[in-house]
């Protein structure tokens, strides 16, 4: 049991409390009344719930800033990527890898669910469950949340469900709501009607929530030249507009396409991070939330955005919706960056402090140059100290971030892991 307490400013995500605590609960809750045991100093911090990643591509992770992958089309992006994942070699060792240094990074920057959208099946991968395992093993080490994505990109259909069905069967029924799984094919570029269908019939037989990516620019592109429709369209048509469905990106959208998403009960996820340096413009997320389409946050991979710092990419939201249609608040995307993803997860007791939600919770320092003049240090977690990490962060109840360090390993040990794998694998090409 814990209470953090002494904070300048607890935000729960509905209401805010200068000088408040919050305690949690032996069930890793929040809990209505003070709890016995340790007391976390939150002395000189605001307080909010745990930041939710709601796209990510945490393999991409070991894969960052590689030459010909910047500043290029999506069609040449794709391939350059998928020669890397071929020259290194994707199997559940360096799956683990690098989840555990994209998770590591999510728990530093103050996120304590990460959704990952896994795409790279290799052959000799087999059903998927080992790597599947082997992020799912990352999380737990380091206490973060995850929500793995049984995804496919150009997998055989028939494949694609039963590796989706043997992942579900292995890692889902998680009764501490730590890993969760669900299924996302990357989009009507990559993958057929079929896979569409055969996942979507996974995911009703497990209870699964599902996911895609929607109207980037290759998106665009290749359903015009396909099928000779928008992608959305074909969404509708093959059961993807529903309630139970999350679109990543959605750049591009039209004013009647906001209107049918709407009307279908879809989620969206914002991932500035990834699409303003792909060059795909900028989604419209403040007339979607204002159809009351629930938007969240995402960063996606470290292909396209190199870094898994929401906080930043929740600021970055804030400066450029104004180019999309209106500008937004601080406030109203920091919802976006906690309960509006958990809201696409199916997890309505993720990123709120309201008790019975979940004990997930961030302690950001204000005290220090950056935050000095802030009127509202709230709004100041976003317009001020873009990079800022936080000095506590807490998951299900359990200090996984002290003073700015990870409990579970050393920062040094989870980045030299990946780095001695990268330079091992070299060496054998």
């Amino acid at each position: 049991m814990l209470t953090v307490r002494g904070a300048d400013l607890v935000w729960t995500g509905l209401t805010e409390h200068p000088g408040g605590e919050v305690a949690c609960g032996p069930d890793g809750r929040v809990a209505a009344v003070p709890v016995q045991g340790e007391v976390l100093d939150a002395a000189g911090c605001v307080v909010t719930p745990g930041l939710v990643n709601a796209h990510h591509h945490l393999l991409q992770s070991a894969f960052r800033t590689l030459p010909g992958t910047r500043g290029v089309p999506m069609r040449e992006w794709l391939p350059r990527m998928a020669g890397a994942y071929a020259a290194v070699g994707v199997d559940a060792e360096l799956a683990h890898a690098a989840a555990s240094v994209g998770l590591a990074e999510a728990l530093l920057c103050g996120v304590t669910t990460v959704a990952d959208h896994h795409l790279t099946w290799p052959a000799a991968a087999g059903d998927g469950v080992e790597i599947a395992s082997a992020v799912a093993a990352a999380a737990r080490e380091l206490g973060a949340r995850l929500v793995f994505v049984r995804g496919s990109a150009r997998d055989d259909p028939q494949a694609a469900a039963l590796s989706a069905d043997a992942i579900a069967s292995a890692l889902g029924g998680d009764p501490t709501g730590m890993v969760q799984v669900a299924v996302g094919p990357a989009g009507v570029h990559s993958d057929a009607p079929e896979t569409f269908a055969l996942l979507a019939e996974v995911a009703a037989r497990h209870g699964l929530r599902r996911r895609t990516q929607a109207n980037e620019q290759v998106d665009v592109e290749i359903a015009a030249q396909r099928f000779g429709r928008r992608p959305l369209e074909l969404l509708d048509e093959w059961g993807w507009l529903a309630p139970d469905v999350t679109l990543a990106h959605l750049c591009g959208v039209t004013g009647d396409e906001i209107t049918r998403l709407a009307a279908a009960g879809v989620s969206a996820t914002h991932a500035p991070g990834c699409d303003l340096p792909m060059g795909w413009g900028v989604a419209p997320m403040a007339a979607l939330a204002d159809a009351a389409v629930a938007v969240g946050l995402g960063t996606s991979g470290g292909g396209s955005n190199d870094a898994g710092h929401l906080l930043a990419d929740a600021r970055l939201a804030l400066q450029v919706a104004p180019l999309a249609g209106r500008p937004v608040t601080a406030r109203e995307v920091l919802g976006w960056a906690t309960a509006g993803s958990a809201a696409g997860l199916g997890r309505p007791e993720l990123g709120r402090l309201e008790p019975g939600c979940a004990a997930d919770l961030v302690c950001w320092d204000v005290t220090g140059v950056a935050d000095a003049g802030v009127a509202d240090p709230l709004a100041g977690l976003l317009w001020a100290a873009p990079g800022r990490r936080p000095r506590h962060v807490v998951v299900a109840g359990r200090v996984v971030v002290r003073d700015g360090r990870l409990v579970a390993h050393p920062e040094s040990e989870v980045a030299g892991a990946l780095r001695g794998l990268l330079a091992a694998r070299a060496d054998r090409c």
